[in-house]
């Protein structure tokens, strides 16, 4: 039962609180905790209410009075599990289990006999990386040589979607960005319960969740936002009366909500009632009632809102299917004919034309779904890995997304769609004449998520310091420029980040000493070619103009042989590097990648080959199934030389979620140059600046590459990149600012010489985003490196860049010259070409 230990609300909040839901006006923590207390006519008028918001949701959705469920086997993949929680049963210890976990063979009778009597979905459920606490898991796993709790699923889900047609629905529990993206590929759907967001229950002793360290209701948080950066479709959902308050209880609503607005993922919420269990910690708790069931679904119906899918599990509600349907759901999840609910095994299911019979009674039909949920097959892209579309195609009705009833899932392969190429494939040479169709992508209004969502997450900087820490800034810069890294020297970097007038001249003036000594005078540049193969992409970078669907009028694909091909005339004009980076396109086969390099060194061997981004190399490891690591090697064997150090951005994860919303983490990014280091493979760095960020985050940023090539050496150069706003989706919806001001480039650029000093020699200034006249300026303030001749610029001309994608050999000279220094062509790794 929820908490009573704090007063109440009074009748008249509840009335008023009632009165704002039925007129449809927002309501906050207070009064949507108030409704919780609603009971007799109260509480009566709150399910009407909820009622009508649900009904007026379905006739958008276009299935008017349908309320759906899952036909499903349960797999119970291993009931081993490192946390504690208070209330299972669930979970258990090995020596009560013939096995650690299910073995493949098993998994797949469970679902053969699934597919055979027409279940269409594999619920995988699993305690929480039983292999961190169970030697008998770690050694079960170890012998089948599996490193993981996560990599055997992977290939159990494999199994069963070409050995038997179900469609995996994954519950592993708490995961991270790179393990979601791992496993994305091989379930259409996956789910966590947040449960709560109360973090009392999981800090204190005597506490439901304590002892339990995957319940972390922060962690678990992250794992919502993560989820909705990778694109699944997510399940989630609360358990009540655990404890916890009414306003705390309402918080975890508010924060699904949050999570849903900002990334559209979320495509069912759970509101399921504690049920004590015998032998359980909490087995004299008493159960949470059903009229706070009931006033608890209304409530999460009313804020959630109509395009909100709400369940209830219909075999823990003790027959009250009217009261549950009158509260708002339009869904009772996943039912069987075969298997028992292993979390609840003492409550069976009902039957399924039980189940109907119930919901027809209250003025409902029945309907089955998949696993996915109908927005979300008829979406595609991006929210369905393209090896999955065969098999949730066969058992999906094209038209509502729901399940074809008399459709029994056959084995199919799970592979790559066939390649197909095209599209405007002459927009490296078209976007500098007739240039881009439109400036925004046809799914703008959407993709992104709630711009207002967005925009309250940007965070404002600090000031800009005292003179006193300017003036010891300056000392500093000039008698031990690196040491403005130290974290005791912050107030005086983040003073020189504030500059202006003389002290930034100055700054600047110290800066170029810096450089002189360092690298001396010659200004630098190598011949090379960028190569964008493809434009395609889905993860909704808020801050790219260059990505498009695969139907926008603008989209493309080149094939090996064309990027073969324009490394071949590369090296006719005289280049010496090919850069290479692509969208995270999801029809790509993970092949592709090598065979590129491959393709690239069979024509001209004598190539260097500069590609791929952390964050198409992560997500090529994660679809693959196989770590950076071995991925890297693979391309390293291909005949890759270096990597750009691009989807950097910003490496603070609290401005990388408002720019990217589902790029890689900056631990991730680190982690991916880091081993490509270790490797040999070495890189360049970045940093994308004047959007949503201020100097702290700058300064910070710096701290993360001094730490990286501390480690590993690996850094070639520093490259500045200065925001292009014009047409980038974050500006459009007016969250950022339209690119760094002259100062501010001015001040990146000589801080970058000074943080970077004797860790990374080279400062490198873009004369796509700066153009002629800044890129001449930054070279007399401490910067050594024109990038290249490019010969192709497609991503910030996609921007809105307006400085050209090509320059020859002798503009650049012309921009050094113009900057008082001389000029000559390197290689990427900043080495002297052989005659």
């Amino acid at each position: 039962m929820v908490d009573r230990s704090v007063p109440g609300p009074t009748d008249a909040s509840v009335r008023r609180a009632l009165r704002r839901a039925a007129s449809g006006r927002a309501l906050d923590v207070d009064e949507a905790a108030a409704l919780l207390a609603a009971r007799g006519d109260a509480l009566d008028e709150l399910l009407d209410v909820a009622g009508a918001v649900r009904d007026a949701g379905l006739r958008e959705a276009g299935r008017p009075g349908v309320v759906t469920y899952s036909k499903k086997v349960f797999i119970p993949l291993t009931r081993l599990c490192r946390d504690r929680c208070h209330y299972c049963t669930f979970a258990t210890v090995p020596h009560r289990l013939p096995a650690a976990f299910l073995d493949r063979d098993e998994v797949l009778a469970v679902a053969r006999a699934g597919a055979a009597q027409g279940c269409k979905e594999a619920l995988f459920t699993l305690g929480d990386r039983p292999e961190e606490r169970w030697p008998a898991a770690r050694q079960w796993l170890d012998e089948r040589g599996y490193d993981s709790t996560l990599d055997y699923l992977r290939a159990c889900a494999v199994a069963v979607l070409e050995e038997t047609g179900l469609l995996p629905h994954l519950n592993p529990g708490v995961l991270s960005w790179s393990e979601l993206q791992r496993l994305k590929p091989v379930a259409p759907s996956m789910g966590m319960m947040l449960e709560t967001t109360a973090t009392r229950l999981w800090s204190e002793p005597g506490g439901p969740h304590f002892g339990s360290p995957d319940k972390e209701p922060a962690v678990r948080l992250r794992v919502l936002d993560d989820a909705g950066r990778v694109g699944v479709p997510f399940t989630t959902g609360i358990l009540i009366g655990i404890g916890e308050t009414p306003a705390e209880r309402v918080d975890a609503i508010f924060a699904i909500r949050r999570a849903h607005r900002e990334y559209g993922h979320l495509q069912e919420v759970i509101v399921q009632n504690f049920r004590a269990k015998p032998d359980t910690a909490m087995r004299g708790m008493p159960d949470a009632e059903l009229h706070d069931l009931a006033a608890t679904v209304a409530v999460a119906r009313v804020l959630l809102g109509p395009k909100a899918r709400i369940q209830a599990p219909p075999n823990l509600i003790a027959g009250e299917y009217d009261l549950l349907l009158r509260a708002g759901i339009d869904d009772w999840g996943g039912v069987s004919p075969l298997t028992p609910d292993h979390v609840n095994p003492e409550r069976p299911w009902p039957q399924i034309d039980e189940l109907a019979r119930h919901t027809e009674k209250s003025g409902f039909t029945l309907r089955e779904r998949l696993t996915i949920y109908p927005e979300y097959v008829r979406a595609g892209d991006p929210w369905l890995d393209p090896r999955l579309l065969p098999h949730v195609g066969a058992l999906a009705d094209p038209a509502t997304g729901l399940a074809v009833e008399e459709a029994r899932p056959v084995g199919r392969p799970w592979q790559e769609p066939d390649e197909t190429y095209g599209g405007r494939t002459d927009l490296h040479a078209t976007i500098d004449t007739t240039g881009r169709t439109d400036d925004r992508r046809g799914d703008f209004d959407h993709v992104y998520g709630d711009w207002s969502e967005v925009a309250g997450k940007v965070t404002a900087g600090g000031g800009a310091g005292t003179d006193d820490d300017l003036r010891a800034g300056l000392r500093l810069a000039a008698d031990d420029p690196a040491a403005l890294l130290e974290p005791r020297h912050a107030d005086a970097a983040l003073a020189l980040f504030a500059a202006d007038g003389p002290a930034l001249d100055e700054l600047c003036r110290l800066a170029d000493d810096v450089r002189r000594a360092a690298v001396g005078d010659d200004v630098t540049y190598v011949v090379n070619r960028n190569i964008n193969f493809s434009n395609v992409c889905y993860v909704g970078c808020r801050f790219c103009a260059f990505a498009q669907r695969e139907r926008d009028a603008d989209a493309y694909r080149l094939s090996v042989e064309q990027v073969a091909d324009r490394a071949e005339e590369a090296w006719a004009a005289g280049a010496s590097e090919v850069c290479l980076q692509g969208g995270i396109d999801p029809k790509l086969p993970v092949t592709v990648y090598a065979d590129l390099v491959r393709a690239i060194k069979a024509r001209v061997p004598g190539m260097h080959v500069h590609a791929f981004s952390p964050m198409e190399i992560v997500t090529a490891a994660a679809k693959a199934g196989v770590p950076v690591r071995e991925w890297l090697t693979g391309l390293r064997e291909a005949g890759l030389d270096t990597i750009p150090g691009t989807a950097a951005e910003i490496l603070d994860d609290d401005v990388r979620w408002v720019l990217t919303k589902g790029k890689l983490p900056a631990a991730a990014w680190v982690d991916v140059v880091g081993t490509a280091h270790e490797l040999g493979i070495r890189s360049s760095s970045t940093m994308m600046y004047g959007h949503v960020d201020h100097p702290a985050q700058w300064l910070a940023h710096f701290r993360v590459l001094a730490g990286v090539q501390d480690r590993t050496g690996g850094f070639t150069e520093f490259v500045a990149l200065p925001f292009v706003h014009t047409n980038a989706p974050i500006y459009l919806a007016g969250i950022a600012r339209p690119g760094p001001t002259w100062r501010e480039n001015r001040v990146v650029h000589a801080m970058a010489r000074l943080l970077l000093h004797g860790r990374i020699d080279n400062i490198q200034c873009s004369w796509v985003k700066l153009g002629d006249e800044g890129t001449a300026a930054m070279l007399r303030g401490g910067c050594n490196d024109l990038g290249g001749t490019l010969m192709e610029e497609t991503i910030s001309r996609m921007a809105g860049s307006g400085n050209g994608s090509a320059r020859t050999e002798e503009q650049l000279v012309a921009i050094a010259t113009a900057a008082g220094r001389p000029a000559r062509r390197r290689t990427t790794a900043y080495g002297r070409p052989r005659p």
